[in-house]
C-alpha cells in the first residue's frame, strides 16, 4: 500500500528573543493511504505544530514533507493552498465555522470554491448524514457545540478529501457528545476511504486508530499499533 504522507528528518525551530527554541527534533514517519493514525503526547510536545506542517499550513526548518505525492518544500504558498483545497480536509477543536454563514453555507463554501454546481445539494446531503437535516439554515450561534462540530465534520468531508487532519476534535465537547462525533468521524472516514490523522490527548480515541505516534519534548517516543483495540 502506498504512503499518502511521508515525513523525513523534520525539525522546527522558533526564535524567541535572542534564543532559538526547537519544538520538533528529527521527526520521521509514514502514513499509509486509507489508514487511521493518531499523534499523542503531553501539552507542549509538538503535536499541533507537527500536524500543521504535515498539512502544509506551516513549514519546517529542516526535513521533507511529502503529501499526496507532492514534496511540500517545492511548492509555493498558493500551490500548497491548491493542494489542500483538492486533497485535504480539516477538523479543529474550536470548530472554525464562519459565524455569518448558515450551516449549509459553511459546508457548501469549499465546494463552491472548487466550482461545483451541486454545492448546495451536496451540502444538504452531508448535513443530513450527520443528523442535521433540520439545521440547514441555522447559524453557528444557534447550534450547540456538538452540532457545530457535526457541521465541521460535514464541511471537512465536502471535498471528498484524500486525507483528513483532526486537531483535538472532541476537546470542547462533553463525553457523550464527543463519543457521538467520533462515531460519525470514523463512519464517514470509512465510507469515504479517507486517510485520517488525529492529534489527541484522549488515549481511548487514539486506541481506535490503526497506528499511534507518541511524542514527548518534540521527539518520537514510539510509533506502533495500539496495544488495545
Amino acid at each position: 500500500m502506498s504512503n499518502i504522507l511521508k515525513i523525513n528528518g523534520l525539525e522546527k525551530t522558533y526564535t524567541s528573543g535572542s534564543k532559538q527554541l526547537t519544538v520538533l527534533h528529527d521527526i520521521s514517519f509514514d502514513v499509509e493511504k486509507g489508514k487511521t493514525f493518531a499523534i499523542v503526547g503531553p501539552s507542549g510536545s509538538g503535536k499541533t505544530t507537527l500536524l500543521g506542517i504535515c498539512a502544509g499550513l506551516d513549514t519546517p526548518n529542516k526535513g521533507d514533507v511529502e503529501l499526496c505525492g507532492f514534496n511540500l518544500n517545492t511548492l509555493n504558498e498558493d500551490e500548497r493552498a491548491q493542494l489542500r483545497n483538492r486533497e485535504v480536509g480539516f477538523i479543529f477543536q474550536n470548530f472554525q465555522l464562519l459565524p455569518t454563514l448558515t450551516a449549509l453555507e459553511n459546508v457548501s463554501v469549499p465546494l463552491e470554491l472548487q466550482g461545483s454546481k451541486q454545492a448546495a445539494q451536496k451540502g444538504m446531503e452531508l448535513l443530513a448524514q450527520v443528523g442535521l437535516a433540520d439545521r440547514f439554515h441555522h447559524y453557528p450561534s444557534q447550534l450547540s457545540g456538538g452540532e457545530q462540530q457535526r457541521v465541521a465534520l460535514a464541511r471537512a468531508f465536502s471535498n471528498t478529501p484524500s486525507i483528513l487532519f483532526a486537531d483535538e476534535p472532541t476537546g470542547n465537547l462533553d463525553d457523550e457528545t464527543g463519543e457521538k462525533v467520533i462515531e460519525l468521524l470514523f463512519n464517514l472516514n470509512k465510507a469515504s476511504n479517507t486517510t485520517l490523522v488525529i492529534v489527541t490527548h484522549d488515549l481511548e480515541l487514539a486506541n481506535r486508530t490503526q497506528q499511534i505516534l507518541r511524542l514527548k519534548g518534540g521527539r518520537i517516543m514510539s510509533n506502533q499499533a495500539p496495544v488495545i483495540k
